[in-house]
């Protein structure tokens, strides 16, 4: 019997593993940027012509009402696909991040900030500032509600044993 690390067939799953990690993570990531930018009195619609001003600029954004806000959702979710999408195929070629699914989603999640906060924000937003507050707050969303979800959804669907006492586990009758 195969533990519950693995599918049932013993064969990796990518859609499966990447469908489950785009939106466990996406939901995941826009629900605590709505969490943290509610005490700052910025509500969901606001959030989300956030992501959009990336591409429209602010004013543009905000002046598109409802229409930029699903822009922005559409922005969110195609971003998390893509980061499910990127750990999936880095773990068909380094078995160790699904071996080590927890370090190397945590990993995962830092790179995932490195990019987004250090590449992506400020080609998206030229004046924007780093701070230290929001930068470990961005840093802990990123280990434990992206990196940490897709390396376990990503090991729960692939087909490669944890270690090689699991492996002959998994080929007993």
């Amino acid at each position: 019997m195969n533990s519950s690390s693995t599918n049932s067939g013993g064969k990796s799953r990518p859609f499966a593993a990447i469908v489950t990690g785009w939106l466990v993570v996406g939901i995941l990531d826009i629900t605590s940027a709505f969490v943290l930018s509610y005490p700052k009195g910025v509500g969901p619609i606001r959030v989300l012509q956030g992501v959009a001003a990336g591409l429209l600029g602010r004013e543009s954004a905000v002046q598109g009402g409802l229409a930029t806000a699903e822009l922005g959702l559409a922005i969110h979710f195609f971003i998390a696909f893509s980061v499910a999408s990127v750990f999936y195929l880095a773990s068909r070629k380094l078995v160790t991040l699904t071996r080590h699914a927890v370090m190397s989603g945590l990993l995962y999640g830092v790179g995932v900030y490195g990019f987004m906060y250090w590449i992506v924000v400020p080609l998206a937003f030229v004046n924007s500032r780093h701070s230290i507050s929001r930068d470990v707050t961005a840093v802990f969303v990123h280990m434990f509600l992206i990196g940490l979800p897709i390396a376990l959804i990503v090991r729960r669907y692939s087909s490669v044993p944890l270690n090689s006492q699991q492996s002959t586990i998994n080929s007993s009758p």
